[in-house]
C-alpha cells in the first residue's frame, strides 16, 4: 500500500469515527485539530486531489473539497503559478469524470470550487472558464452539469462576497454582462426545444369541459396577440428527466434576472417560453403537501443546489428507484420557478422605454393564468381549484399581483390594451377564494395599494374626478360589501372561528385583530372614495345588530345572588355570541370612518354624522345604565367577554367622533345648543359610572380615554358643572382611596381633569375664560394628587436598610409619572395654560429638587426624577424662570461629579446610562434656548461635558460610547443665537477636530470593518458622514492619512491605493460609496496579505 493510500484509509477512518454517534466531544476536538493541521500543510491539496479520485466516502470528499475551497478563497494569492495551473486543469477533469457517480451535494461543492477559481483568475489566467460552461450546456449529456455551473457562476460572480476588491467586482459584472445575450439565447433554446419535443397537438381536438384550455380570453386582453394561440396549446407531457432539466434552466434564469438589467436580450420568445412553464402551476395534478420541496432560492455560499433539483436518473439517484415519468413535485416546481422568473423581472422599478412593450406582454400572459385560476367549471369551484393547487405557486402568483399593482400599474393603467376593470374582477375572485388566511391578508394588501394609487390619482386630477370614480365604482362597491361581510360571523362564521384571538404576534396583535384591522383599512379607503354609498351600506347592518344588543334588557332578571341573563339555550347563546362579535367589529368599522365626517365635508354629511353619534351615545348609556358587564350568563367564559367588548368598542367608537363633536361645537353650537349639551352630558354620564376599580380594566380604560378626548378635543365650557364630572373629581382627590384606580387609568383621569381646567375653551374670548377660578381648582387638584408626595420634603438622607424606603419609592414612582403626564399634555398649549400648570406644580417641583440629592444613589428613583425634570424643561422652562432654572442646573452639576458619572455608567448598566442621557438632554435644552436668560450656564455646561462626561465616556465600552457620544456632540454642536453659544461652537470645533472627531469616526470605521453591527451599516455610515461634515477639510487632510497610516495588515502601496480610491466627495451618496469601498478593499487586502506564505517578499 502506497503512503497516499494509507493516508486515505486513515482519513476515512477518522471521518467515520468523527461522525459516529458514540464519539465523545473531546475526541471530536482532537480529530478536528488534526484535520485542521493537515489542511494547513503546504501541498495538502495534492493529497486531497488523490483522495477525491480514489474514495467513495462522502465525508472524505466533503473534507477534501473544503480544503480546496479554503485554499482558493484564502490562500490563492500565495500559491505558485504552476500549482494553480495544475489545479485549474485537474478539478474540471475530476468533475467530468465523477459528476454522475457522486452525490449531488459533492458535485455542487466541486462546481463551486471551480467557480471560485474562475472568480479569481477569469479571464486573464483561466480564459476558457466561461466557455467551458457554455459548452457543457450545449452538450445533451452534460447540459444538467453545465446549468449547475452556470447558476453557481451567477451566484458567485455577479454578487460576490467581500473577499474581492471593488475594482475586481466591477470587472466581473462587466464580463458577465457581455455574456448575457449568449446565455439567454442558450437557455431559451433549451426551453423551446423541450416544450416542442413533448407537446402533443391534436389536429382537431374535441372540446373538453375539464381541460380548461378552450376558455374565453380575458376580454380584449389578447385580441390580436400572437401569444393567445400559444398559451392555449395543450400542456407538454414532460418526462422526469426533461422536467428536471427545465427546472434547472428556470433556476438559472431566476438568478440571472435578479441582477441583469431589463433589456431586449430578454426576448419575447424567452418570455413566452417561461409562461408556458408557468401554466404547470395551474395544473391540478401538481398538488402535494407543503414543504415537499425546498424554496427555489438555493444556497450560494456552499454551492449546494436545491435537493429538489437533483437528477432523477443521472448522478446516482436512479438507483433509488425513481420513475422516469414526471412527478407531481417536479410539475409543481416548474410553475413555481417560472413565476419566480416573472417576479424577478417585474420587481425592477427602472424600466427602459424599449422594454415597456415587453412588460405589457408579460402582464397579458400572466392575466391569462389569472383567468385560468379563477375559472369555474362543472368539476371545480374557484375555491376548490385554488385549494388543490400548490401553495408555493399561489404565493408566487400573489407576489406577482402585488408587484404589478405597486410598481407597474401606474405605467399601463390607462393603456387601451389593458382592461383594468376586468382585471379587478379577476382579482376580486382570486381574493375571496383564497384557501388560507395568509393568502387573504396578502390580497387585502394588494387592494390597499390599489386604493392608495386611485386616491392619489384622483387628488391630482380633480377635473375628471367623477369620471375616474365611475370607472371603478361597481368593482369597489362590491369589494366594500364583501370585505364587510367577511368580518361578520353572520356570513363567515366557519373561517372567523379558526382565527386565533389569544396569541400575540411581533406587532402585539392576535390573528383575529390583524384580520379585522386589515379588513377595516380596506373598508375605510373605499369609504374615502365613495362615502355616501359606504355609509348607506354599513349603517343598516350596524342598526340590525344594535337592535339585538339593545333588546337584551328584557331578558335580565334579578335574583337573590344578582342579575342574570335568561338566554340559556345553546343555539340562542351561540347566535347571541355571533351577533355580539359582529356588533363589536361593526362598531370598530364605524369608529374607523369618523374622519370622513369632518373637515370640509362636515356640513354636507352632518345628518349622517349626527345619526351615528346619537346612536353611539345611546348604546354607551344603555350599557352603563344596566351594567351588562356585571351580568351572570349561561356561558360566562364566552358571553361576558362579548358584552364587555361591545361596551368598550362603543366607547372607543364614540371617542373617535370627538373631532366631529368639536367641529359641531365650533360651527353650529349656537343653533343647536341643547342638542350638543345633551350629547356631551350623555357621553359623560355613560363614562362616569365606569371609572371605578370594580369595573373590568378594558371597559375602565375605554371610559377614561373617552373622557380625555372630550376634555382635550371638544373642551365644552359647561363640562366642569356636570354632576358626573364632580363625582369623578371627588373620587380622584379623596384623601383615602380604598380602591385606587390602576396606574394607567389613574393617569388618564388626572389628565382629563387637568385638561378641563387648563385648556382654553373654544369660541370664547380671553376675558371669558374664567382663568382665576380654573387656576384655583387646578391648584386644589394637584395639591390633592401630591399630598403624600409633598410630605417627603423633610427627608435628609436614606440608607438601603431604612424600613420605609420602599414606601417612599412607591410614592415617588406613583406621583411623578402623573405630574409628568399633566405637563406633557399641555406642552403645546397657550402661555396661560402653562403658567397655571406651573403655579400648581411649583411646590412639587421644589420637593423633587430637594429629594434629588437624597436619592442620587437610587438609580431607579433618579431616572424617574430626571424624566420629570426633562419634561419640565421641555414644556415649562420659560415659566420656571432663569433663577429657579439656575438652581436646578447648579444642583445637577454639583451632583453629577466625575465619580458619580462613572458609578452610573460603569456600574449601573443600562439604567445608569439612561440617567446620564436624560441629564445630557436637559443640558441640551438649556444650550438651545435662545436669548440671554440661560447664557451664564453655558461655560459650566461646556466644562462639565468636556472635562468630566467625555473623560468618563472614553473609559467605557464601545456600545456605551455609541449611545452617549451623539448626545454629547448634539449638545455641544448646537449653535444658538447668542455670541456665547457661537463661542461654544468655535471651541467645540477645535476640541472636536483634535480629539473627539477622530476618535469617534475611528470607532465607527472599526465597527464596520469588524462587521460587529452589520444590521446598522447604513446608520453607522450616515453617522460617519455627519461627523466628517463638521469639517471636511480636516477630515480629508488630517484624519484619513492618520487612519490609513495606523491600519494594520496592509502595506504602503495598498495604503496608497486606498487613499487614492477614497474620493474627496461631500455629498452623502458619493461619500457613502467611498466608505463602502474603503471598508471592502481594506478587508480584501488584509485577507490577501494573511494568505501569503511566511517570508514572502512584496515588491
Amino acid at each position: 500500500m502506497t503512503s497516499e493510500e494509507g493516508s486515505l484509509r486513515a482519513l476515512e477512518s477518522l471521518m467515520t469515527e468523527f461522525f459516529h454517534s458514540c464519539t465523545t466531544n473531546e475526541r471530536k476536538r482532537e480529530i478536528e485539530e488534526l484535520l485542521n493541521n493537515f489542511a494547513q500543510q503546504t501541498g495538502a491539496w495534492r493529497h486531497c486531489l488523490f483522495f477525491l479520485s480514489n474514495t467513495q466516502n462522502e465525508y472524505v470528499m466533503m473534507y477534501s473539497l473544503t480544503v480546496f475551497e479554503n485554499l482558493v478563497n484564502k490562500m490563492w494569492i500565495g500559491i505558485a503559478s504552476q500549482d494553480k495551473m495544475e489545479i485549474r486543469s485537474c478539478l474540471p477533469k475530476l468533475l467530468l469524470a465523477q459528476h454522475k457517480s457522486v452525490p449531488y451535494f459533492i458535485r455542487n461543492k466541486l462546481c463551486k470550487v471551480i467557480v471560485d477559481i474562475g472568480r479569481q483568475d477569469w479571464p486573464m489566467f483561466y480564459h476558457d472558464f466561461f466557455t467551458n460552461t457554455l459548452q457543457l450546456i450545449q452538450s445533451p449529456s452534460l447540459a444538467q452539469l453545465g446549468l449547475v455551473m452556470l447558476k453557481t457562476t451567477s451566484e458567485e460572480l455577479a454578487c460576490p462576497r467581500e473577499d474581492l476588491s471593488v475594482a475586481r467586482k466591477d470587472e466581473l459584472r462587466k464580463l458577465l454582462l457581455e455574456q448575457v445575450p449568449t446565455v439567454l439565447g442558450l437557455l431559451t433554446g433549451i426551453l423551446e426545444t423541450y416544450w416542442d419535443k413533448h407537446s402533443v397537438i391534436a389536429s382537431t381536438p374535441p372540446p373538453s369541459p375539464t381541460s380548461g384550455e378552450n376558455m374565453e380570453l380575458l376580454g380584449t386582453l389578447f385580441q390580436g396577440s400572437q401569444y393567445s394561440k400559444l398559451l392555449c396549446q395543450p400542456m407538454a407531457a414532460l418526462d422526469s428527466e426533461s422536467q428536471h432539466l427545465c427546472c434547472l434552466v428556470l433556476e438559472c434564469l431566476a438568478h440571472l434576472f435578479s441582477w441583469i438589467p431589463l433589456s431586449t436580450s430578454i426576448t419575447p420568445t424567452l418570455l413566452a417560453s417561461i409562461f408556458h412553464f408557468a401554466r404547470f402551476g395551474c395544473d391540478l395534478r401538481t398538488k402535494h403537501k407543503a414543504g415537499s420541496f425546498i424554496s427555489s432560492n438555493s444556497s450560494s455560499s456552499n454551492g449546494q443546489l436545491n435537493p429538489g433539483t437533483v437528477p432523477l436518473i443521472s448522478n446516482g439517484e436512479g438507483r433509488h428507484g425513481q420513475q422516469r415519468e414526471g412527478s407531481k413535485v417536479d410539475r409543481a416546481r416548474l410553475g413555481v420557478l417560472a413565476m419566480t422568473c416573472v417576479n424577478e423581472l417585474i420587481s425592477k422599478n427602472c424600466v427602459p422605454m424599449d422594454f415597456e412593450e415587453y412588460l405589457l406582454r408579460m402582464f397579458q400572459q400572466t392575466f391569462f393564468i389569472l383567468q385560468r385560476l379563477t375559472r369555474e367549471n362543472n368539476a371545480h369551484t374557484v375555491k376548490s381549484r385554488l385549494q388543490e393547487l400548490d401553495e408555493n405557486y399561489l404565493e408566487k402568483f400573489t407576489d406577482f399581483l402585488r408587484l404589478f399593482v405597486s410598481v407597474h400599474l401606474r405605467r399601463i393603467e390607462s393603456s387601451p390594451q389593458f382592461p383594468i376593470v376586468e382585471f379587478l374582477a379577476l382579482l376580486f375572485k382570486y381574493t375571496f377564494n383564497q384557501p388560507t388566511h395568509e393568502g387573504y391578508f396578502a390580497c387585502l394588501d394588494i387592494w390597499s395599494v390599489f386604493l392608495d394609487f386611485l386616491t392619489t390619482k384622483i387628488k391630482s386630477r380633480l377635473a375628471d374626478r367623477e369620471s375616474v370614480l365611475d370607472r371603478y365604482r361597481d368593482a369597489l362597491v362590491l369589494l366594500f360589501r364583501e370585505v364587510l361581510n367577511r368580518i361578520q360571523f353572520r356570513y363567515n362564521q366557519a373561517q372567523l372561528e379558526e382565527l386565533d384571538d389569544e396569541t400575540l404576534d411581533d406587532d402585539q396583535q392576535t390573528e383575529w385583530q390583524r384580520y379585522l384591522r386589515q379588513s377595516l383599512e380596506v373598508v375605510a379607503k373605499v369609504m374615502e372614495l365613495f362615502p355616501s354609498h359606504a355609509f348607506s351600506t354599513l349603517f343598516p347592518v350596524l342598526q340590525e345588530n344594535l337592535d339585538v344588543y339593545l333588546g337584551l334588557q328584557q331578558f335580565i332578571v334579578t335574583t337573590g345572588t344578582g342579575r342574570r341573563l335568561t338566554i340559556t339555550a345553546e343555539n340562542d347563546c351561540r347566535r347571541l355570541h355571533c351577533s355580539l362579535r359582529d356588533l363589536s367589529s361593526l362598531l370598530q368599522a364605524v369608529g374607523r370612518l369618523a374622519e370622513h365626517f369632518i373637515g370640509e365635508v362636515f356640513a354636507e354629511r352632518f345628518s349622517d354624522g349626527l345619526a351615528v353619534v346619537e346612536r353611539l351615545v345611546e348604546v354607551t348609556c344603555y350599557g352603563s345604565q344596566i351594567s351588562l358587564y356585571d351580568l351572570e350568563t349561561a356561558v360566562p367564559s364566552v358571553l361576558k367577554p362579548d358584552l364587555i367588548d361591545v361596551h368598550a368598542q362603543a366607547l372607543s367608537a364614540l371617542q373617535a367622533y370627538s373631532h366631529w363633536l368639536a367641529q359641531f361645537y365650533s360651527e353650529v353650537h349656537n343653533q343647536n345648543q341643547s342638542q350638543f349639551i345633551r350629547l356631551i352630558t350623555s357621553a359623560v354620564d355613560a363614562s362616569s359610572p365606569l371609572i371605578t376599580a370594580k369595573v373590568p380594566e378594558k371597559l375602565l380604560l375605554s371610559a377614561c380615554h373617552l373622557m380625555v378626548s372630550i376634555t382635550s378635543t371638544v373642551r365644552p365650557v359647561f363640562l366642569v358643572t356636570l354632576t358626573a364630572v364632580q363625582n369623578i373629581f371627588n373620587l380622584i382627590t379623596a384623601a383615602n382611596q380604598t380602591h385606587r384606580l390602576p396606574q394607567e387609568a389613574h393617569m388618564l383621569v388626572c389628565r382629563a381633569l387637568s385638561n378641563m381646567l387648563l385648556l382654553p375653551w373654544p369660541n370664547l374670548s380671553e376675558s371669558e375664560q374664567q382663568w382665576q377660578t380654573r387656576s384655583n381648582s387646578h391648584a386644589n387638584l394637584v395639591a390633592a394628587l401630591t399630598q403624600e408626595y409633598r410630605t417627603l420634603r423633610g427627608t435628609v438622607n436614606i440608607t438601603p436598610r431604612r424600613p420605609d424606603l420602599d414606601d417612599m419609592k412607591a410614592v415617588i414612582e406613583q406621583t411623578l409619572p402623573v405630574l409628568r403626564d399633566l405637563v406633557d399634555s399641555i406642552s403645546g398649549e397657550s402661555t396661560k395654560s402653562r403658567q397655571i400648570c406651573y403655579q400648581s406644580l411649583q411646590e412639587s417641583v421644589q420637593v423633587s429638587l430637594s429629594l434629588f440629592p437624597v436619592f442620587i444613589q437610587q438609580t431607579d428613583v433618579t431616572d424617574e426624577m430626571l424624566a420629570f425634570f426633562l419634561t419640565l424643561f421641555q414644556a415649562l422652562r420659560v415659566q420656571m424662570g432663569a433663577a429657579f432654572t439656575g438652581q436646578i442646573i447648579h444642583t445637577f452639576l454639583s451632583m453629577f461629579t466625575r465619580e458619580q458619572l462613572a458609578a452610573s455608567v460603569l456600574h449601573e448598566g443600562s439604567a445608569g446610562c439612561r440617567v446620564v442621557q436624560k441629564f445630557l438632554k436637559i443640558l441640551q435644552l438649556v444650550v438651545q434656548e435662545p436669548g440671554q436668560a440661560f447664557k451664564p450656564f453655558l461655560p459650566s455646561i461646556l466644562s462639565l461635558c468636556m472635562e468630566q462626561v467625555y473623560l468618563v465616556v472614553t473609559e467605557v465600552t464601545t456600545e456605551i460610547k455609541l449611545s452617549l457620544y451623539p448626545t454629547i456632540i448634539l449638545l455641544l454642536v448646537t449653535r444658538g443665537q447668542t455670541p456665547l453659544s457661537f463661542f461654544c461652537f468655535t471651541v467645540l470645533q477645535k476640541l472636536f477636530r483634535t480629539s473627539m472627531l477622530f476618535h469617534f469616526i475611528n470607532v465607527l470605521l472599526q465597527v464596520l470593518l469588524n462587521k460587529s453591527h452589520d444590521l446598522l451599516q447604513e446608520e453607522i455610515t450616515l453617522a460617519i458622514y455627519n461627523m466628517a461634515s463638521v469639517d471636511f477639510d480636516a477630515f480629508y487632510s488630517a484624519f484619513m492619512p492618520e487612519f490609513l497610516s495606523n491600519c494594520q495588515g496592509v502595506d504602503t502601496s495598498q495604503r496608497a491605493v486606498l487613499a487614492r480610491n477614497f474620493k474627496l466627495e461631500r455629498d452623502l451618496p458619493s461619500f457613502t460609496q467611498s466608505v463602502q469601498r474603503l471598508v471592502n478593499d481594506l478587508r480584501y487586502y488584509r485577507l490577501c496579505n494573511s494568505s501569503l506564505p511566511t517570508g514572502t517578499i512584496k515588491l
